[in-house]
């Protein structure tokens, strides 16, 4: 399942979000929700041992200045693997 997240964390619930990850899953950050991406956030931390494979848009990086705060655990991409990614994962949950 792919996961987006548009908002800062602390905007959703996110123990939800981290109970219904399951291996093989990837959640991608846009928007605000990018904010999730920066070395040391708590919610990055939690997301350390899930099974999954976090992305960040990185347009959406580059226009809150934060290029160079953005963990290496963190997969950028851009539109064109955004498209991919809603192809590649059928269902799709929107936080």
């Amino acid at each position: 399942m792919l996961h987006t997240l548009p908002h800062c964390a602390s905007s959703v619930d996110f123990p939800a979000l981290l109970r219904l990850l399951k291996e093989g899953d990837a959640l991608l950050l846009l928007q605000d929700g990018v904010t999730v991406a920066i070395e040391g956030n708590r919610f990055l931390e939690s997301l350390r041992d899930a099974p999954i494979t976090v992305y960040a848009l990185k347009k959406d990086i580059d226009a809150r200045g934060l290029g160079g705060q953005i963990s290496d655990s963190v997969v950028r991409v851009d539109y064109t693997d955004f498209v991919r990614l809603t192809v590649k994962y059928a269902n799709q949950m929107a936080w």
